[in-house]
């Protein structure tokens, strides 16, 4: 469980529950919603909705590389994205910038394939009983494993399979190597393999606790380095591993044919390509106090509706509200690109302001997946507990999390005031992370992408137990972050949770907009953060 509020009576600060119907469009479009009393009424559903089937459609319109809808980074469905909300902020009257940086794009161009043709066929599952590893080709031969190879496993991981040349010797040229889990990162192994002349690669899990589930495995060279093998790389569980070598051994014992296996992984890699933050500045506002408030515009795996186009829309929405607002600070809007590969639009943003641009940033508020149909009320404390891993991170500068907390008791204290629990959640894999190494201050919402809804949530906020989506009872991961799928689509959002965790939101950027105590402490020492804690895969994948 994470970090959980009291509940209880109202705090005697909270925010009134906006009205149900409130004021007319055209009266919320041409009035100052300088208070949550005026803009909570104006973030309505239809809107909200409407932003969200221009994103659909923007996907629908722009396919990637395999075919189906996208707006991942680096293709052009998150282009269009990009400038969608670019014109519609430009129309709004704020100062539009597009900010770009390269990055390194790879992309799956059809169904990855990995399949034992003899003596019996079978088609693993991809992303069920396997997961490609970052690679290209096609490999059709005979089995052969590697040396180092620990069977049965030690009660602690023990195996060294593939990590030295020597592991190869004797290795034919031209065949799959089976390879187990253990000793070096993933990549060294294939550059052995590669070297011995190895057509694929199969790299099974090592089969001790807590190793023994299907792999997800980052493709990184003895430095740490990426590297993108031009032979198919498969990672898969102990299990099959271990069969597929019983299966070996059996034929080597009978002198009968070898296994026969068929990789195939069809790829397109741009090491150099372009990627896009959108940042909107607000005519007003003092330069010195700015408030930036984000969220990560970019997919993943597809369409990417509920991570983050939910968010996306949320800001978008806020934004056009308050754009005749002349606030006390100014605000700064950043739709960031790449977060789903490891932060790096908020990283390249950050790193790339001088100290002194960095410094007049006073506050941060991150809105990174609002419309969860089984949701959780979630806002984010740098003291919280990670959504994923339930434990509490303390990696944060000490002089943010006193100014933290000032936000994020405003959000805390709109959804008591509507009736809804809250839970407190770590920024770690999200953009106010970067903001918060930096010494920012920083909070936010999300309402939980993908895996499992736990008892405690189910207790918090009803709901059911398993998938955040709504596949219930499940605990499939969901289609957020999950290759394969293609089902972050509209469907895999609720609009009336989309609705009070905007307004939830809203009710922390406009008390912001004008906050005079935290935002007087801008101009405090900044430092640049540490790199981000995702990796480059956009999966909590390992590299060893």
């Amino acid at each position: 469980m994470g970090c959980t509020a009291p509940t209880g009576a109202r705090p005697a600060t909270a925010t009134r529950p906006a009205s149900a119907n409130g004021p007319s469009p055209a009266g919320c479009a041409v009035r100052v919603n300088d208070t949550p009393r005026k803009l909570l009424p104006c973030i309505k559903t239809g809107d909200l909705w409407g932003y969200m089937k221009a994103f659909q459609a923007i996907a629908d319109q722009n396919p990637g590389p395999d075919g189906h809808a996208s707006r991942n980074a680096g293709e052009p469905g998150y282009k269009a994205s990009a400038d969608y909300v670019a014109n519609l902020m430009r129309q709004a009257g704020y100062d539009v910038t597009i900010q770009t940086y390269k990055f390194f794009y790879f992309a799956y161009a059809a169904l990855p394939t990995f399949r034992e043709v003899s003596p019996t066929s079978y088609d693993y599952t991809v992303a069920t009983e396997w997961n490609p590893g970052q690679s290209t080709g096609t490999g059709k031969a005979d089995l052969q494993p590697a040396g180092g190879i620990v069977i049965p496993p030690t009660p602690s991981p023990s195996s060294s399979s593939g990590c030295t040349t020597g592991d190869f010797s004797g290795f034919v040229p031209g065949r799959v190597a089976l390879i187990q889990r253990g000793g070096c990162n993933f990549g060294v192994k294939v550059v052995h393999a590669e070297a011995a002349g190895a057509s694929g690669v199969i790299i099974f899990n090592e089969g001790n606790p807590g190793r023994m589930g299907v792999l997800a495995g980052n493709l990184a060279g003895a430095s740490g380095n990426r590297i993108v093998p031009t032979i198919p790389v498969v990672f898969t569980s102990f299990a099959i591993g271990d069969d597929l070598l019983n299966q070996y051994n059996q034929a080597v014992q009978d002198r009968a044919a070898l296994p026969v296996m068929n990789l195939a992984i069809k790829a397109v890699v741009n090491p150099n390509a372009d990627d896009y933050n959108v940042i909107a500045d607000s005519r007003g506002g003092d330069p010195n106090h700015v408030v930036v408030v984000d969220a990560h515009l970019d997919a993943i795996y597809g369409a990417g509706m509920l991570d983050n186009a939910s968010g996306s829309a949320t800001i978008l929405d806020i934004a056009q509200m308050m754009r005749k607002v002349d606030p006390r600070n100014k605000l700064r809007f950043i739709w960031f690109g790449g977060e789903e590969l490891g932060l790096l639009g908020s990283t390249y943003y950050v790193h790339n302001l001088s100290p002194g641009d960095l410094s007049k940033i006073g506050y941060d508020l991150d809105a990174d997946v609002t419309a969860t149909p089984n949701y959780v009320v979630g806002v984010l404390d740098p003291a919280g507990a990670g959504l994923f891993t339930r434990t509490v991170s303390t990696q944060f500068p000490p002089q943010v999390y006193q100014p933290s907390t000032a936000a994020r008791d405003q959000g805390i204290q709109y959804f008591t005031s509507i009736g809804l629990n809250h839970e407190l959640f770590s920024p770690v894999g999200t953009d106010a992370f970067n903001f918060n190494m930096a010494g920012i201050p920083a909070s936010g919402v999300l309402t939980g992408q993908d895996c499992c809804k736990n008892h405690g949530n189910v207790d918090l906020f009803g709901g059911s137990l398993g998938n955040f989506e709504g596949n219930v009872p499940s605990f499939d991961g969901g289609c957020v972050d999950n290759p394969f799928r293609w089902c972050d689509n509209l469907s895999n959002n609720d609009p009336k949770v989309l609705t009070f965790m905007s307004r939830g939101f809203a009710n922390m950027v406009v008390q912001m907009a004008f906050n005079t105590t935290v935002l007087a402490s801008s101009g405090k020492s900044v430092r640049k953060p540490a790199l981000p804690t995702r990796t480059y895969a956009g999966q909590r994948a390992l590299a060893r």
